[in-house]
């Protein structure tokens, strides 16, 4: 089973993410498989477990939650174009490569700290929680060896 997290950034560009059989870790800590560095997403956010029989995906008692088709879900059973709500990122779901045409869902790209302020990324003294997911993404999307994602590795995490 062919099974891959599709997201397209502001520009139109669409990013893939395949999911080998096994279990594959969201969040924001290193140890993570697929590392989404922002407040709104938890350390251990929540995993996929993919295996010949399907995919499903599982909150790892986050605290903003995981959502499918925006309905937050404990565990749930995941089928061809569901859209999957991580924090600020909307992944849709391809299996076998079904569907064939995904329309681009728009990427929230505005952190907790942003909404709380009622104002857009900070210019100076900008921590990682304020800077672009998707390019954090971007660079597993690119990478050859699928390993945990850590974009900002010469930076420290506010937590």
């Amino acid at each position: 089973m062919d099974v891959k997290l599709v997201l397209f950034k502001d520009s139109g560009e669409r990013r893939e993410f395949p999911l080998e059989n096994g279990i594959t870790g969201v969040g924001r800590k290193e140890d993570c498989d697929i590392r989404i560095p922002v407040a709104e997403v938890s350390r251990h956010h929540c995993e996929f477990r993919s295996s010949p029989a399907g995919v499903e995906v599982k909150d790892l008692q986050s605290a903003n939650g995981t959502y499918v088709n925006n309905k937050r879900v404990a565990k749930q059973k995941l089928a061809a174009g569901d859209h999957i709500i991580i924090g600020p990122v909307v992944f849709t779901v391809q299996i076998d490569g079904e569907p064939k045409e995904i329309r681009a869902v728009k990427t929230r790209l505005r952190t907790r700290t942003a909404q709380a302020s009622g104002a857009g990324a900070s210019g100076s003294g900008a921590g990682a929680e304020d800077m672009d997911p998707i390019s954090a993404l971007e660079a597993l999307a690119s990478s050859a060896d699928q390993t945990a994602l850590d974009p900002f590795d010469d930076e420290e995490e506010e937590v």
